[in-house]
């Protein structure tokens, strides 16, 4: 017996999958119709299809026609768009699936075999970024590459994503050895060709960073070790400057000493009028690595970007946990929004940039609408078949320290222009006046190793214009030329 397909979309992603179904899988599947938001074409054929309605409708006509399941082939919709359509299947019933996005399809017709459930990615509302990968393979055929928190979730993507390029030698440096083996598992299976090393290290420990890469002599360093959650680092400050500014300072040392190419930091929007340690302490790693940048020698590049969907710690696998536990899914507050982007957008925006970076810059994914994490949360629920607030209740937390209501990408005064690749900005960020690299990490270093909390905030507030961290008790700290 086949089954009943309602297809949402009587454009030419729709029009592919119908005459694939027709061509292809007519024994396994009947197309009942179209809907389609175009008025004009409702109660007329599309493909030898009536379109059956708009899709505010798809209420009346699964009761009428009884589909067993639902198909959107838009692949250029809006994410709102998106979660309309999941609500409508949701409150009639019926199972739904979504054709790929735009980019995914574009060399090709749209296959039976692309279609899948919707996920969270599909709730970002933007095509995913497409990438130079001939450029990318061509920059870094026969290069080491060594990469930072390689078994962090960003940091194992790069590993994975740039498996994919004839490299000389992966090494993955992160002193979690359980989490490196991981990915070292799932680099040899993958990618059994390449030569993969595993280095257990901490960037804190600049001879031990000295010997391995003097050992490995890497060309390119992607720097993705960081102290990223933000409530925690609001607790432990001197932690967050142990590991995102004096780890980042041995990275950039050690990387110029050993005459690495190019080093990419990642860094976070968290950076931008920071509220939190955190991202005052990435806001200053930013700082290092643009002054440490000298023409000639190795090139020092940062990535800013926004939180990413499916990362350790990212709201998105805590509310699929909390929906799957039964549990209530916690929001901080109704209004927050916040950028999101894919795990492989991340990873492939880090490797991009190494590739087009002249060295000093700041690159910024144009990410479109912030998106409200109240509506994500909703969204994720009805991705679950489940009606918020009916069958999955939302809560309210109220903000964390450190955490703002809205995330920005662009610090104020930075301008922006356009880079070679359309759908990346670069951001052309001053240094503060008088800003003292090694200064500044002597300062930092000397609170953190002292357990002075409130000196190392008062620190970072004197060397961050936007910054607006809280103060619970006078500092004590001393650091020579370094502003406090």
């Amino acid at each position: 017996m086949s089954v009943r397909v309602l297809i949402v979309g009587a454009g030419e992603a729709g029009q592919m999958l119908a005459r694939e179904i027709r061509v292809r899988a007519s024994d396994r599947y009947t197309v009942v119709g179209f809907l389609d938001d175009d008025r004009s074409l409702v109660g007329k054929m599309v493909a030898d299809i009536s379109v059956l309605g708009v899709c505010d409708d798809l209420s009346d006509v699964v009761r009428d026609e009884r589909p067993d399941e639902v198909i959107i082939a838009v692949p250029t919709a809006e994410r709102s768009f998106i979660r309309h359509v999941i609500a409508l299947c949701r409150d009639a019933g019926v199972p739904f699936r979504i054709v790929p996005g735009l980019l995914e399809i574009i060399h090709g017709p749209v296959h039976l075999e692309q279609i899948r459930d919707a996920s969270p990615e599909d709730l970002l509302g933007r095509e995913s970024v497409h990438f130079d990968m001939n450029a990318i393979a061509e920059c870094l055929a026969g290069k080491t590459v060594l990469v930072t928190g390689a078994g962090g979730s960003i940091g194992a993507e790069i590993c994975r994503q740039i498996g994919l390029f004839p490299l000389r030698r992966l090494v993955l440096l992160g002193r979690g050895e359980n989490q490196v083996y991981d990915v070292e598992q799932q680099m040899r299976t993958a990618y059994p060709q390449l030569e993969t090393v595993s280095v257990i290290a901490d960037i804190r420990d600049r001879p031990a960073l000295q010997r391995r890469f003097a050992e490995h002599t890497p060309q390119f360093v992607y720097h993705a070790a960081a102290h990223k959650h933000v409530h925690y680092m609001e607790a432990f400050p001197c932690e967050a400057v142990k590991n995102n500014v004096v780890g980042t300072w041995n990275v950039i040392q050690v990387a110029g000493q050993t005459g690495v190419d190019r080093v990419v930091m990642l860094s976070t929007d968290k950076a931008v009028n920071p509220h939190g340690v955190m991202g005052a302490t990435k806001r200053i790693a930013e700082y290092l690595m643009k002054s440490s940048d000298q023409p000639g020698r190795t090139r020092y590049i940062t990535v800013r970007f926004g939180n990413v969907l499916g990362s350790r710690g990212s709201v998105v696998p805590l509310f699929i946990r909390q929906i799957r536990e039964g549990r209530a899914v916690t929001v901080s507050d109704a209004e927050a929004t916040r950028f999101f982007m894919s795990v492989r957008e991340a990873s492939m925006l880090v490797v991009q940039a190494s590739i087009m970076g002249q060295g000093g810059e700041v690159y910024i994914l144009k990410m479109g609408r912030p998106i409200r994490i109240l509506e994500l949360a909703r969204d994720l629920i009805a991705l679950h078949g489940l009606r918020p607030g009916a069958d999955v209740e939302v809560k309210f937390t109220g903000m964390r320290p450190g955490e703002k209501l809205h995330e920005d990408l662009v610090a104020p005064g930075e301008k922006t222009v356009e880079s070679p690749h359309e759908q990346i900005i670069r951001s052309l960020a001053a240094l503060p006046d008088g800003f003292d690299a090694a200064g500044c990490v002597r300062a930092l270093r000397e609170c953190a190793e002292g357990g002075n909390d409130e000196g190392v905030r008062r620190l970072l507030s004197s060397w961050i214009p936007d910054a607006s961290l809280r103060h619970d008790a006078p500092g004590r700290c001393s650091g020579g030329s370094t502003r406090v």
